[in-house]
């Protein structure tokens, strides 16, 4: 069942966040829907630019449209991540997703609001939220691309000043992390404390996590014994995902970790398996792998066996 991003924020404000899961295709599709319903979890589906473009997001909605049919217990949004504004109005218009982001952030702070302020007005009339981002995370994942020096924490001031111009109905804040696999150095962690300060001024408000994927060690050192060469990669500590929900957190992305598991599921099978060409088999390792892997994020999050709570929430 797809409902509002707002529907979900408001069940799981303070309490727990929503896991907002990146897909590319029906494999992923299909491990997020099984893990979901395994750890009875509401959960958020997020495409970004890169996914509509790798094969069609007609085909990315079909795919959804169907999981949908067959997981008629699901409970879940669907959500445009860092999007520009021409496909902000696209996703908008299309009739298809619960929210889109508008990632002005990389402009300086009247520009963001400017822009921002444009695609909530349109995205509002027909009744869709939109989550906006001030501050800048570091790092790389698909055209997004911050060299650590110019990564810029959310001034809680400024957060407080940007929601009310701009109306946006959730905020992906800068508070140390960032995207890809190399996000730390260290023991290197959130700050809690830009946390506390945003939400003393916007309490009630629905914060936004991005670049939050773990980066497990047995995953990266699975990979490099079978091939690869990922080196120094560190993520988000998963002990810090519920104090974090804690502090209003509703929405925390993680999309980093569920590559490294399709990356290791397929570099061990055909290491294994050098005489196979067969692309199946390894898909449905990696669906169950994957299955398992959203269902324990979502223990972490919090969000494990709210289905049932939500759904008399929503009267359903």
């Amino acid at each position: 069942m797809i409902v509002t991003t707002s529907q979900l924020f408001k069940h799981a404000y303070g309490k727990y966040a929503v896991g907002a899961y990146n897909i590319n295709n029906a494999e992923q599709a299909m491990g997020l829907f099984k893990g979901a319903i395994s750890s009875q979890a509401p959960f958020i589906i997020q495409i970004s630019k890169g996914a509509r473009k790798y094969t069609d997001k007609k085909m990315l909605e079909a795919v959804i449209r169907a999981a949908d049919e067959i997981f008629p217990d699901a409970i879940f949004a669907v959500h445009l991540d860092h999007g520009d504004e021409e496909t902000c109005y696209d996703c908008i218009n299309s009739g298809f997703y619960s929210s889109v982001m508008i990632d002005a952030s990389h402009d300086p702070f009247d520009k963001n609001v400017e822009i921002t302020k444009r695609v909530t007005d349109a995205a509002h009339k027909k009744g869709i939220s939109v989550e906006a981002e001030l501050g800048m995370l570091g790092g790389v994942e698909e055209d997004i691309k911050v060299d650590e020096g110019h990564a810029m924490l959310t001034d809680p001031a400024e957060a407080e000043d940007f929601v009310k111009k701009t109306g946006c109905d959730s905020l992906a804040c800068a508070i140390g992390t960032s995207h890809g696999a190399f996000k730390f150095k260290g023991r290197q962690s959130l700050h809690f404390d830009v946390l506390e300060k945003i939400k003393a001024r916007m309490p009630g408000f629905p914060l936004v996590m991005h670049g939050s994927s773990s980066v497990p060690k047995d995953e990266v050192d699975r990979i490099n014994a079978a091939g690869g060469t990922i080196k120094d990669s560190m993520g988000v500590d998963v002990n810090e995902y519920l104090p974090a929900a804690k502090l209003g957190v509703t929405k925390i992305n993680i999309d980093t970790d569920g590559r490294l598991v399709w990356t290791r599921v397929h570099r061990e099978f055909f290491r294994d398996k050098p005489g196979e060409f067969d692309f199946r088999p390894p898909g449905k390792i990696f669906i169950e792998e994957y299955a398992k892997f959203i269902a324990s994020r979502n223990v972490l999050l919090g969000s494990a066996n709210q289905l049932t709570d939500l759904r008399k929430s929503l009267g359903k």
